[in-house]
């Protein structure tokens, strides 16, 4: 590189010289490509400024010592390890501050860690190698196309030959006739630039990845024996040994084992410790002394047998209490025996009583994991027996108290939760125990159970949210305690139920709003209190036993938004948003108008109906005609009996007849009663107050009728009251209505005139005719 530079100065120079008139600038050479690291000159021809330069790269000054004037013509300077991937050269004036050229220089790498090996097409049988593979890393722009070629040479003396050519960085050739070391070189190139990488030199037995190895497995009840060959065995080698385990709830445990072969030894391991009824995936790869791993076997899927040793039952059972038929039942429970297992599994439960001279025993077959048996308040021993294809494999017993037993119980049990998981923690009995079994359910249905030995649990594995029923019981050698159960607990607490709002109901200036919680889960947390947000940062907190408010100070005719928050310790659960719009006037004052308005306007047509009824009423109300009826005074009837019939009126009638005035009444003392003969009474008259119509009555016997007063209305022109009967013979009127009747009675005011003053008086007589009436009513 330099060499071409200084050839490329030097044949500037005596062209500069020999055009002394050439007012040309710039910056040579023009964007050069250069590798990474390397070092690079570049030239600024000044001839159109006549003065000194200075440089910038990327904008930045350059160190002078780097920059050489060779003539107030021609400026060098000298970058040396250039590592930036593209950047920007430019040469300034000093004197005009003005930009006299510039180039950009770019960078590329060469590739690099060259890796090669030879592979087999065929991996079932041995040979030579088919196929021969190189790659390499190359950091270039992606957005440059390059194309690699690798180069072979079987010695460093050789010509290096070209194997095979690629457009990324991975090359495969069938070129595999290499019986000897070699080396390999790679050249990369583009339109603008090409490199070489660095030669690196390979070892065939350190780059052949020999064929994989065939697997065989063999299964054993405690363990897998593992077999293989492999290729090349005047070889040493290295094996990895991959086995997984599947269990029955989809989990994957994986492990990798090493063995060495040495020159002729074929593989062979034993796997122990493995599960009983579990699948096993197995497969092995095999590699020389430095060479690259072979491709993995082909896996081997096998199921591990039942191991006897392994089968822990880990019995346990669940008591309730005595029924009203002096019954319990026992829930037995145990570890299941994995599905996988093959092989036909009976289970039996035996009822063994503890009662003295009782020797009798329950037989229950049972399903897989769990089995209900009855027993009485006696105590009991249960006896689970399994059997494998008809052949015993494992028995174990558990106690199950007898009522009212003496026997040890935990106390004071405690129970709390964080994150998941209940810890549960209880006082032990004073009396020695073995330890302690814990049991926990959510439903009642899947009971879960662990032993310790201590006095406190931790319970994993818990359905999220949910309420657990914890029981402890103490552990004795042969026996069991009382079961102590402790308060219902969740496995975690969640947020508070869901908050919807009910109603809004909006006013001028304040809003009714109403929510209501509804809990969607068994474990919602406990609601401290509610926040109400309305409008843009206004709110309103109350307790959790409110579940309305009223928002004061509102604008009318303002639309705001309002939703609910309910806080609680575990959470905040928030509502939907609701809307709603401000009266521009109160409701509440326009409904008491309008109320208002109504209730006087029934109280007017009331009234009004009330008037017209009484108007009515009074316009049809029937008044006598004096001109068409005979005045008389209505009797009773035990009178009727006594008058005599009525006459025809004539004004010269009998005393019958006669009619008097109020003032002859008021003036003078009234004639004697005669009767229908003319004979005066023995009895004197009272004296009136007010004026009268009075018939005479008609005497049949010795004793006379007294007469009938009746009280005058205040009003000159007021009528005495008139009784209509016309179907009496003795009505006196003709074809007349019936009108007011004024209560006869005797008035307080009457006198007894004497019988002196009475002969003194002098009787006027008063006739009253039709024309009369007549003419008072033309009046």
């Amino acid at each position: 590189m330099y060499t071409i530079l200084v050839l490329f100065i030097l044949a500037v120079i005596p062209s500069v010289c020999t055009d002394q008139h050439t007012n040309d600038c710039d910056v040579l050479p023009k964007d050069p490509y250069i590798e990474m690291g390397s070092s690079i000159k570049l030239v600024c021809l000044t001839s159109c400024a006549n003065s000194k330069v200075f440089w910038t790269l990327k904008s930045r000054p350059i160190d002078e010592r780097l920059s050489n004037t060779i003539n107030s013509t021609l400026t060098v300077v000298s970058l040396s390890n250039f590592t930036h991937h593209r950047a920007t050269l430019e040469c300034y004036s000093a004197d005009t501050q003005q930009i006299l050229g510039g180039s950009i220089i770019t960078t590329y790498l060469k590739p690099r860690k060259i890796s090669c090996t030879l592979d087999y097409v065929n991996q079932e049988g041995d040979g030579m190698p088919q196929l021969f593979t190189c790659s390499w890393e190359h950091q270039i722009d992606p957005s440059l196309t390059v194309n690699y070629t690798v180069w072979w040479a079987s010695s460093l003396h050789s010509p290096p030959m070209e194997i095979c050519s690629s457009n990324t960085t991975i090359c495969t050739s069938n070129h595999s006739e290499i019986f000897d070391n070699f080396t390999v070189m790679v050249r990369a190139k583009t339109s603008n630039w090409e490199a070489y990488s660095d030669s690196y030199e390979f070892a065939p037995y350190q780059i052949l990845k020999i064929i994989r190895p065939k697997v065989a497995v063999i299964v054993f009840s405690d363990h897998l024996l593992v077999t293989w060959n492999r290729s090349l065995g005047s070889q040493k080698c290295h094996c990895e040994i991959k086995h997984k385990a599947l269990s029955a709830d989809g989990g994957t445990q994986e492990w990798v084992r090493n063995k060495t072969l040495n020159k002729g030894e074929n593989g062979k391991i034993s796997i122990e410790k493995v599960e009983s009824c579990i699948f096993y995936k197995i497969s092995v790869r095999c590699a020389l002394d430095q060479a690259p791993w072979s491709n993995w076997s082909e896996e081997k899927t096998v199921l591990s047998k039942l191991n006897k040793s392994h089968v822990r039952l880990n019995l346990w059972r669940k008591v309730t209490e005595l029924d009203q038929n002096g019954v319990r039942r026992v829930r037995v429970m145990w570890t299941d025996i994995p599905s996988a297992c093959q092989g036909t599994f009976k289970y039996t439960v035996t009822q063994m009583p503890y009662k003295e001279h009782m020797n009798s025993m329950n037989y229950t077959s049972c399903g897989n994991s769990t089995c209900d048996v009855d027993v009485d308040q006696d105590a009991q021993r249960l006896i689970l027996t399994v059997f494998h294809d008809e052949v015993f494999l494992a028995k174990e017993s558990v106690y199950v108290p007898a009522i009212g037993e003496s026997l040890p119980q935990v106390t004071d049990i405690h129970t709390s939760t964080h994150e998941g998981v209940i810890l549960v923690s209880w006082k032990a009995p004073v009396q020695p125990v073995s330890g302690y079994m814990v049991d926990w359910t959510h439903s009642g249905n899947h009971i879960y159970w662990k032993e310790t030995k201590y006095t406190n649990a931790t319970l994993f594995d818990l359905l999220d949210k949910k309420e657990y029923n914890i029981t402890v019981t103490p552990l004795m050698a042969d026996r069991t305690g009382h079961s102590t159960q402790a308060l219902q607990i969740c496995s975690r607490v969640g947020d508070p139920g869901k908050v919807d709002i009910i109603d809004v109901k909006a006013y001028d200036k304040s809003a009714y709003v109403s929510w209501d919680l509804k809990s969607q889960e068994e474990c919602s947390g406990v609601v401290n209190d509610y926040t109400v947000f309305y409008g843009t940062l206004l709110n309103v907190t109350v307790d959790s036993k409110k579940q309305d408010v009223f928002l004061e100070d509102l604008k009318p005719d303002t639309q705001y938004r309002v939703y609910v928050e309910a806080r609680a310790l575990t959470g905040i659960t928030r509502s939907t948003e609701r809307f709603f719009t401000t009266k521009r006037f109160d409701p509440r004052l326009i409904t008491a108008l309008g109320v208002s308005g109504s209730v006087v306007i029934v109280l007017v047509l009331s009234l009004g109906l009330c008037c017209a009824i009484q108007w009515k009423k009074f316009m049809e109300k029937p008044v006598p005609n004096p001109g068409l009826s005979s005045v008389a005074l209505w009797l009773s009837p035990s009178h009727q009996k006594r008058m005599c019939p009525f006459q025809p009126f004539h004004p010269s009638a009998s005393f019958c007849d006669t009619v008097y005035t109020e003032e002859t009444s008021r003036a003078s003392t009234p004639p004697p009663d005669a009767d229908c003969n003319g004979n005066p009474t023995t009895e004197q008259t009272e004296e009136y107050t007010d004026s009268v119509i009075i018939l005479a009555p008609c005497v049949q016997a010795e004793r006379p009728v007294e007469p009938v007063e009746t009280q005058h209305s205040s009003s000159p022109t007021e009528s005495t009251a008139f009784l209509s009967s016309e179907s009496s013979p003795f009505n006196p009127y003709r074809s007349q209505s019936s009108g007011e009747v004024s209560s006869p009675r005797t008035s307080k005011q009457s006198k007894r005139i004497p019988a002196k003053n009475q002969e003194k008086a002098t009787l006027k007589t008063v006739y009253v005719t039709l024309d009369m009436f007549e003419q008072d009513q033309s009046r």
